[in-house]
Protein backbone atom coordinates (compact mmCIF):
# COMPACT_ATOMS: atom_id res chain seq x y z
CA UNK A 1 0.00 0.00 0.00
CA UNK A 2 1.08 3.34 -0.15
CA UNK A 3 2.18 6.13 1.82
CA UNK A 4 -0.30 8.80 3.20
CA UNK A 5 2.07 11.90 1.47
CA UNK A 6 2.01 10.13 -2.07
CA UNK A 7 -1.34 9.40 -2.50
CA UNK A 8 -2.25 13.35 -1.37
CA UNK A 9 0.08 14.29 -4.37
CA UNK A 10 -1.35 11.62 -6.66
CA UNK A 11 -4.86 13.18 -6.02
CA UNK A 12 -3.63 16.87 -6.16
CA UNK A 13 -2.01 16.05 -9.94
CA UNK A 14 -5.94 14.43 -10.89
CA UNK A 15 -7.10 17.80 -10.26
CA UNK A 16 -4.61 19.97 -11.56
CA UNK A 17 -5.58 17.66 -14.61
CA UNK A 18 -9.56 18.61 -14.32
CA UNK A 19 -8.87 22.49 -13.35
CA UNK A 20 -7.31 22.87 -16.80
CA UNK A 21 -10.57 20.84 -18.55
CA UNK A 22 -12.79 22.50 -16.62
CA UNK A 23 -11.35 25.91 -17.68
CA UNK A 24 -11.13 25.29 -21.16
CA UNK A 25 -14.94 23.90 -21.55
CA UNK A 26 -16.21 26.77 -19.85
CA UNK A 27 -13.83 29.47 -21.70
CA UNK A 28 -15.62 27.55 -25.26
CA UNK A 29 -18.68 28.50 -23.64
CA UNK A 30 -18.49 31.56 -22.65
CA UNK A 31 -17.49 32.72 -26.17
CA UNK A 32 -20.54 30.65 -27.74
CA UNK A 33 -22.96 32.19 -25.96
CA UNK A 34 -21.40 35.33 -26.78
CA UNK A 35 -22.08 35.06 -30.14
CA UNK A 36 -25.65 33.65 -29.72
CA UNK A 37 -26.20 37.12 -27.98
CA UNK A 38 -25.09 38.95 -30.65
CA UNK A 39 -26.67 37.02 -33.14
CA UNK A 40 -30.33 37.24 -31.19
CA UNK A 41 -30.51 39.88 -30.16
CA UNK A 42 -31.57 42.39 -33.16
CA UNK A 43 -33.98 39.67 -34.02
CA UNK A 44 -36.20 40.05 -30.94
CA UNK A 45 -36.04 43.76 -31.68
CA UNK A 46 -36.51 42.87 -35.35
CA UNK A 47 -39.87 40.63 -34.83
CA UNK A 48 -40.94 42.43 -31.99
CA UNK A 49 -40.55 39.05 -29.56
CA UNK A 50 -39.94 41.23 -26.67
CA UNK A 51 -42.58 41.65 -24.43
CA UNK A 52 -42.46 45.36 -24.83
CA UNK A 53 -41.69 47.72 -27.11
CA UNK A 54 -39.17 50.37 -26.86
CA UNK A 55 -40.54 53.96 -28.36
CA UNK A 56 -39.53 57.76 -28.61
CA UNK A 57 -41.50 58.09 -25.26
CA UNK A 58 -39.36 55.44 -23.18
CA UNK A 59 -37.72 57.10 -20.48
CA UNK A 60 -35.91 55.71 -17.11
CA UNK A 61 -37.34 54.90 -14.02
CA UNK A 62 -35.71 54.53 -11.08
CA UNK A 63 -36.78 51.04 -8.97
CA UNK A 64 -36.24 51.60 -5.75
CA UNK A 65 -36.85 48.24 -4.44
CA UNK A 66 -34.27 46.81 -7.02
CA UNK A 67 -31.77 49.88 -7.06
CA UNK A 68 -31.54 49.89 -11.01
CA UNK A 69 -33.23 51.65 -14.02
CA UNK A 70 -36.18 49.51 -15.53
CA UNK A 71 -37.75 50.35 -19.21
CA UNK A 72 -41.48 51.70 -18.71
CA UNK A 73 -44.16 53.02 -21.47
CA UNK A 74 -46.64 55.01 -21.07
CA UNK A 75 -50.01 53.19 -23.07
CA UNK A 76 -52.64 55.48 -24.36
CA UNK A 77 -56.22 53.48 -24.79
CA UNK A 78 -59.16 54.37 -26.67
CA UNK A 79 -62.24 53.03 -24.75
CA UNK A 80 -65.49 53.49 -26.19
CA UNK A 81 -68.54 51.72 -24.93
CA UNK A 82 -72.30 52.22 -25.06
CA UNK A 83 -72.11 53.67 -21.60
CA UNK A 84 -69.51 56.48 -22.91
CA UNK A 85 -71.40 56.73 -25.88
CA UNK A 86 -74.50 57.58 -24.14
CA UNK A 87 -73.04 59.90 -22.01
CA UNK A 88 -71.35 61.95 -25.08
CA UNK A 89 -74.62 62.30 -26.33
CA UNK A 90 -76.52 63.05 -23.69
CA UNK A 91 -74.25 64.40 -20.75
CA UNK A 92 -74.18 68.44 -22.80
CA UNK A 93 -77.76 68.92 -22.44
CA UNK A 94 -78.00 68.24 -18.26
CA UNK A 95 -76.81 71.65 -16.72
CA UNK A 96 -76.44 72.88 -13.17
CA UNK A 97 -79.46 75.45 -11.63
CA UNK A 98 -78.49 77.46 -8.71
CA UNK A 99 -82.04 79.05 -6.94
CA UNK A 100 -80.86 82.52 -5.92
CA UNK A 101 -82.65 83.79 -2.97
CA UNK A 102 -83.38 87.60 -0.83
CA UNK A 103 -80.18 87.91 0.67
CA UNK A 104 -80.27 88.22 4.90
CA UNK A 105 -79.34 91.17 7.06
CA UNK A 106 -75.39 90.62 6.91
CA UNK A 107 -75.81 90.15 3.35
CA UNK A 108 -77.14 93.42 2.48
CA UNK A 109 -74.67 95.34 4.33
CA UNK A 110 -71.94 93.57 2.59
CA UNK A 111 -73.50 94.93 -0.67
CA UNK A 112 -75.41 91.20 -1.68
CA UNK A 113 -78.94 91.52 -3.33
CA UNK A 114 -79.02 87.40 -2.99
CA UNK A 115 -77.54 84.38 -1.82
CA UNK A 116 -77.47 80.50 -3.17
CA UNK A 117 -80.27 79.18 -1.52
CA UNK A 118 -79.58 75.76 -2.94
CA UNK A 119 -78.92 73.93 -6.46
CA UNK A 120 -79.76 71.40 -8.34
CA UNK A 121 -79.43 70.14 -12.14
CA UNK A 122 -82.30 70.34 -15.14
CA UNK A 123 -82.62 68.77 -18.98
CA UNK A 124 -82.56 71.13 -21.76
CA UNK A 125 -84.83 69.40 -23.87
CA UNK A 126 -85.80 72.01 -26.57
CA UNK A 127 -84.88 74.97 -28.49
CA UNK A 128 -87.17 77.36 -30.19
CA UNK A 129 -85.76 80.65 -31.97
CA UNK A 130 -83.72 82.97 -28.84
CA UNK A 131 -84.96 80.32 -26.13
CA UNK A 132 -84.29 77.06 -25.14
CA UNK A 133 -86.15 75.71 -22.27
CA UNK A 134 -84.86 73.10 -19.14
CA UNK A 135 -86.67 70.66 -17.04
CA UNK A 136 -85.94 70.51 -13.61
CA UNK A 137 -88.01 69.66 -10.20
CA UNK A 138 -90.00 72.06 -8.07
CA UNK A 139 -88.45 71.94 -5.47
CA UNK A 140 -85.09 72.93 -7.23
CA UNK A 141 -86.62 76.51 -8.25
CA UNK A 142 -88.84 76.91 -5.37
CA UNK A 143 -88.82 80.23 -3.76
CA UNK A 144 -85.94 81.20 -6.36
CA UNK A 145 -86.02 85.07 -6.73
CA UNK A 146 -83.24 84.69 -9.23
CA UNK A 147 -82.30 81.46 -11.16
CA UNK A 148 -79.13 80.61 -12.68
CA UNK A 149 -77.69 77.87 -15.40
CA UNK A 150 -74.27 76.95 -15.88
CA UNK A 151 -73.54 74.94 -18.87
CA UNK A 152 -71.62 71.60 -19.35
CA UNK A 153 -68.72 73.97 -20.77
CA UNK A 154 -68.87 76.54 -17.55
CA UNK A 155 -70.88 79.47 -19.32
CA UNK A 156 -73.24 80.97 -16.22
CA UNK A 157 -76.60 82.45 -18.12
CA UNK A 158 -79.50 83.62 -16.19
CA UNK A 159 -82.72 81.42 -16.34
CA UNK A 160 -86.43 82.50 -15.92
CA UNK A 161 -89.20 80.24 -14.55
CA UNK A 162 -91.88 79.86 -17.16
CA UNK A 163 -93.83 77.47 -14.47
CA UNK A 164 -93.64 74.94 -11.65
CA UNK A 165 -96.16 72.29 -10.22
CA UNK A 166 -96.04 71.14 -6.89
CA UNK A 167 -97.53 68.14 -7.11
CA UNK A 168 -95.62 66.42 -9.60
CA UNK A 169 -92.44 68.04 -8.53
CA UNK A 170 -91.63 69.49 -12.16
CA UNK A 171 -90.87 72.90 -13.48
CA UNK A 172 -89.62 74.27 -16.55
CA UNK A 173 -87.27 77.38 -17.00
CA UNK A 174 -86.11 79.29 -19.88
CA UNK A 175 -82.91 80.67 -21.19
CA UNK A 176 -81.51 82.33 -24.10
CA UNK A 177 -80.19 79.87 -26.57
CA UNK A 178 -77.29 81.51 -28.02
CA UNK A 179 -74.51 79.17 -26.35
CA UNK A 180 -76.98 76.08 -26.64
CA UNK A 181 -75.27 73.54 -28.34
CA UNK A 182 -76.76 70.17 -27.30
CA UNK A 183 -80.57 69.37 -26.55
CA UNK A 184 -81.57 65.94 -25.15
CA UNK A 185 -83.86 63.35 -26.80
CA UNK A 186 -86.57 61.84 -25.00
CA UNK A 187 -87.27 57.85 -24.86
CA UNK A 188 -89.87 55.82 -24.28
CA UNK A 189 -89.94 55.45 -20.62
CA UNK A 190 -93.35 52.78 -20.82
CA UNK A 191 -91.05 50.51 -23.04
CA UNK A 192 -88.31 50.31 -19.75
CA UNK A 193 -87.71 46.79 -18.65
CA UNK A 194 -86.48 45.53 -14.95
CA UNK A 195 -82.58 45.07 -14.87
CA UNK A 196 -82.16 47.51 -18.11
CA UNK A 197 -79.07 49.60 -17.95
CA UNK A 198 -79.60 52.99 -16.91
CA UNK A 199 -77.46 55.85 -16.29
CA UNK A 200 -77.79 58.99 -13.63
CA UNK A 201 -76.43 62.05 -14.80
CA UNK A 202 -76.24 65.07 -12.87
CA UNK A 203 -74.60 67.83 -10.52
CA UNK A 204 -74.14 66.15 -6.83
CA UNK A 205 -73.98 68.23 -3.87
CA UNK A 206 -74.17 71.71 -6.26
CA UNK A 207 -69.83 70.90 -7.06
CA UNK A 208 -69.29 67.88 -8.83
CA UNK A 209 -71.06 68.88 -12.28
CA UNK A 210 -71.41 66.34 -15.18
CA UNK A 211 -70.96 63.31 -12.90
CA UNK A 212 -72.34 60.20 -14.23
CA UNK A 213 -73.51 57.09 -12.22
CA UNK A 214 -74.58 53.49 -13.58
CA UNK A 215 -77.17 51.09 -12.90
CA UNK A 216 -79.85 49.04 -13.61
CA UNK A 217 -83.74 49.82 -13.48
CA UNK A 218 -84.86 48.36 -10.18
CA UNK A 219 -88.30 48.52 -10.32
CA UNK A 220 -91.60 50.27 -12.91
CA UNK A 221 -94.71 51.56 -11.48
CA UNK A 222 -93.54 52.39 -8.02
CA UNK A 223 -95.44 54.93 -6.24
CA UNK A 224 -94.41 57.16 -3.17
CA UNK A 225 -96.59 59.21 -0.86
CA UNK A 226 -95.98 62.90 -0.75
CA UNK A 227 -96.98 65.14 1.70
CA UNK A 228 -97.66 68.22 -0.17
CA UNK A 229 -98.78 70.95 2.83
CA UNK A 230 -96.09 69.13 5.02
CA UNK A 231 -99.14 67.98 8.30
CA UNK A 232 -97.81 64.77 8.04
CA UNK A 233 -100.41 62.89 5.91
CA UNK A 234 -99.71 62.07 2.30
CA UNK A 235 -101.56 63.99 -0.24
CA UNK A 236 -100.36 62.40 -3.36
CA UNK A 237 -98.68 59.64 -4.40
CA UNK A 238 -95.96 59.93 -6.75
CA UNK A 239 -95.47 58.09 -9.77
CA UNK A 240 -91.45 56.84 -9.89
CA UNK A 241 -89.11 54.41 -11.65
CA UNK A 242 -86.89 52.96 -9.07
CA UNK A 243 -82.83 52.72 -10.04
CA UNK A 244 -79.58 51.49 -8.07
CA UNK A 245 -78.14 54.36 -9.84
CA UNK A 246 -76.32 56.62 -7.28
CA UNK A 247 -79.08 59.83 -6.69
CA UNK A 248 -77.12 62.49 -4.08
CA UNK A 249 -78.51 65.77 -2.86
CA UNK A 250 -77.83 67.90 -6.33
CA UNK A 251 -79.19 65.35 -8.71
CA UNK A 252 -81.96 66.23 -8.32
CA UNK A 253 -83.98 67.81 -11.92
CA UNK A 254 -81.33 65.89 -13.86
CA UNK A 255 -81.50 63.38 -16.32
CA UNK A 256 -81.74 59.55 -16.18
CA UNK A 257 -80.83 58.05 -19.79
CA UNK A 258 -81.32 54.34 -21.09
CA UNK A 259 -78.51 53.13 -23.04
CA UNK A 260 -78.94 54.74 -26.52
CA UNK A 261 -78.61 58.69 -24.21
CA UNK A 262 -82.14 58.87 -24.59
CA UNK A 263 -84.00 60.59 -21.35
CA UNK A 264 -86.45 58.44 -19.95
CA UNK A 265 -87.08 59.86 -16.59
CA UNK A 266 -86.12 63.29 -14.56
CA UNK A 267 -84.26 62.03 -11.41
CA UNK A 268 -86.39 63.32 -8.30
CA UNK A 269 -85.60 62.22 -4.85
CA UNK A 270 -83.82 60.05 -3.08
CA UNK A 271 -85.00 57.17 0.08
CA UNK A 272 -83.03 58.94 2.77
CA UNK A 273 -82.64 56.23 5.46
CA UNK A 274 -79.94 55.12 7.40
CA UNK A 275 -81.32 51.69 6.60
CA UNK A 276 -82.08 52.06 2.79
CA UNK A 277 -79.37 51.97 0.45
CA UNK A 278 -79.17 52.36 -3.24
CA UNK A 279 -83.11 53.62 -4.09
CA UNK A 280 -82.85 56.45 -6.85
CA UNK A 281 -86.45 57.55 -8.02
CA UNK A 282 -87.09 59.32 -11.40
CA UNK A 283 -90.26 60.66 -12.62
CA UNK A 284 -90.94 58.97 -16.25
CA UNK A 285 -90.82 60.53 -18.62
CA UNK A 286 -93.70 59.60 -20.52
CA UNK A 287 -95.71 60.62 -17.33
CA UNK A 288 -93.74 64.32 -17.43
CA UNK A 289 -94.37 64.79 -21.24
CA UNK A 290 -98.31 66.37 -20.71
CA UNK A 291 -97.04 68.16 -17.68
CA UNK A 292 -94.51 69.38 -19.35
CA UNK A 293 -96.42 70.96 -22.00
CA UNK A 294 -98.57 72.70 -19.71
CA UNK A 295 -96.26 74.53 -18.07
CA UNK A 296 -94.75 75.98 -21.26
CA UNK A 297 -98.06 76.75 -22.54
CA UNK A 298 -99.88 77.92 -19.51
CA UNK A 299 -97.23 78.45 -16.62
CA UNK A 300 -99.29 76.12 -14.71
CA UNK A 301 -100.74 72.29 -15.13
CA UNK A 302 -104.37 73.23 -16.16
CA UNK A 303 -106.12 70.00 -14.09
CA UNK A 304 -109.72 69.54 -13.30
CA UNK A 305 -111.61 71.32 -10.18
CA UNK A 306 -114.32 70.38 -7.50
CA UNK A 307 -114.20 73.28 -5.66
CA UNK A 308 -114.63 71.13 -2.05
CA UNK A 309 -112.16 70.08 1.00
CA UNK A 310 -111.21 66.44 2.02
CA UNK A 311 -110.94 64.13 4.18
CA UNK A 312 -110.52 60.69 4.21
CA UNK A 313 -113.03 58.64 6.43
CA UNK A 314 -110.12 56.29 7.64
CA UNK A 315 -109.15 59.35 9.33
CA UNK A 316 -112.42 60.00 11.27
CA UNK A 317 -113.16 58.57 14.27
CA UNK A 318 -115.78 56.06 14.29
CA UNK A 319 -118.27 57.78 16.96
CA UNK A 320 -117.89 60.92 13.99
CA UNK A 321 -118.59 58.74 11.27
CA UNK A 322 -122.23 57.37 12.79
CA UNK A 323 -123.48 60.17 14.43
CA UNK A 324 -122.10 63.22 12.17
CA UNK A 325 -121.43 61.88 9.03
CA UNK A 326 -124.37 58.59 9.66
CA UNK A 327 -122.48 56.50 7.58
CA UNK A 328 -124.49 52.81 7.12
CA UNK A 329 -121.77 50.30 9.90
CA UNK A 330 -120.57 48.64 6.50
CA UNK A 331 -119.27 52.00 4.75
CA UNK A 332 -115.91 51.86 5.99
CA UNK A 333 -114.15 53.95 3.37
CA UNK A 334 -114.70 57.17 1.24
CA UNK A 335 -113.98 60.93 0.85
CA UNK A 336 -116.18 63.18 3.26
CA UNK A 337 -116.69 67.06 1.83
CA UNK A 338 -115.61 69.42 4.79
CA UNK A 339 -116.34 72.84 2.45
CA UNK A 340 -117.96 73.51 -0.61
CA UNK A 341 -116.79 76.71 -2.32
CA UNK A 342 -119.61 78.77 -3.84
CA UNK A 343 -120.45 78.46 -7.32
CA UNK A 344 -117.76 75.79 -8.03
CA UNK A 345 -118.33 72.46 -9.97
CA UNK A 346 -119.21 70.84 -6.40
CA UNK A 347 -121.80 73.51 -5.39
CA UNK A 348 -123.74 73.61 -9.19
CA UNK A 349 -124.13 69.71 -8.83
CA UNK A 350 -125.63 69.96 -5.60
CA UNK A 351 -123.30 68.14 -3.24
CA UNK A 352 -122.80 69.85 0.49
CA UNK A 353 -120.84 69.48 3.68
CA UNK A 354 -120.99 66.03 5.21
CA UNK A 355 -121.70 64.09 2.26
CA UNK A 356 -119.57 61.01 1.26
CA UNK A 357 -118.13 60.39 -1.69
CA UNK A 358 -117.93 56.77 -2.64
CA UNK A 359 -117.98 56.43 -6.55
CA UNK A 360 -116.77 58.54 -9.29
CA UNK A 361 -117.57 57.24 -13.02
CA UNK A 362 -117.87 54.10 -11.40
CA UNK A 363 -115.00 53.87 -9.62
CA UNK A 364 -114.54 53.19 -6.20
CA UNK A 365 -113.12 55.93 -4.32
CA UNK A 366 -111.85 54.67 -0.69
CA UNK A 367 -109.46 57.81 0.01
CA UNK A 368 -107.91 61.25 -0.77
CA UNK A 369 -105.37 60.14 -3.05
CA UNK A 370 -107.90 57.74 -5.09
CA UNK A 371 -110.57 60.87 -5.64
CA UNK A 372 -107.22 63.23 -6.67
CA UNK A 373 -105.83 60.32 -8.95
CA UNK A 374 -109.30 59.67 -10.24
CA UNK A 375 -109.38 63.44 -10.93
CA UNK A 376 -106.34 64.72 -12.09
CA UNK A 377 -105.22 61.56 -14.32
CA UNK A 378 -108.61 60.26 -15.80
CA UNK A 379 -110.23 63.98 -16.54
CA UNK A 380 -109.70 66.84 -18.33
CA UNK A 381 -111.52 70.15 -17.47
CA UNK A 382 -114.51 70.50 -19.17
CA UNK A 383 -115.47 66.44 -18.59
CA UNK A 384 -118.60 66.00 -17.07
CA UNK A 385 -118.16 63.41 -13.94
CA UNK A 386 -120.97 61.23 -12.17
CA UNK A 387 -120.48 61.17 -8.34
CA UNK A 388 -122.01 58.59 -6.28
CA UNK A 389 -122.26 59.60 -2.35
CA UNK A 390 -124.15 59.11 0.91
CA UNK A 391 -126.11 61.78 2.85
CA UNK A 392 -127.60 61.23 6.08
CA UNK A 393 -126.92 57.66 5.08
CA UNK A 394 -128.39 57.34 1.73
CA UNK A 395 -126.73 56.49 -1.31
CA UNK A 396 -127.15 59.24 -4.02
CA UNK A 397 -125.95 60.35 -7.17
CA UNK A 398 -125.12 63.88 -9.61
CA UNK A 399 -123.36 64.87 -12.57
CA UNK A 400 -120.40 67.78 -12.53
CA UNK A 401 -119.05 69.35 -15.05
CA UNK A 402 -115.18 69.69 -14.02
CA UNK A 403 -114.02 73.48 -14.61
CA UNK A 404 -110.21 74.47 -14.78
CA UNK A 405 -109.57 76.79 -11.41
CA UNK A 406 -106.84 75.58 -8.91
CA UNK A 407 -107.73 72.70 -7.06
Amino acid sequence: MGYYDQDYQNRSNRQKGNKGGYFLASLVGVILGAILVIIAVPKLFEYNVLPYSIDSGEHVQEDSARNKNVPTQNVSLNVVTDVTKAVDKAGDAVVSITNIQAAGFWSRENGEDGVPAGSGSGVIYKKQGNSAFIITNHHVVEGAQQLEVSLADGTKIPAKLVGSDIWTDLAVLEVDSKDIQTIAEFGDSAALKTGEPVIAIGNPLGTFEGSVTQGIISGLERTVPVDIDQNGTADWQAEVLQTDAAINPGNSGGALVNISGQVIGINSMKIAQSAVEGIGLAIPINYAQPIIEDLEKYGEVRRPYMGIGLASVSEIPGYYQQEALKLPSEVKSGVAITTVEPNSPAAQAGLKEMDVIVEMDGEAITDVIDLRKHLYNQKKVGDQMKVKYYRAGKLAETTMKLSGETF
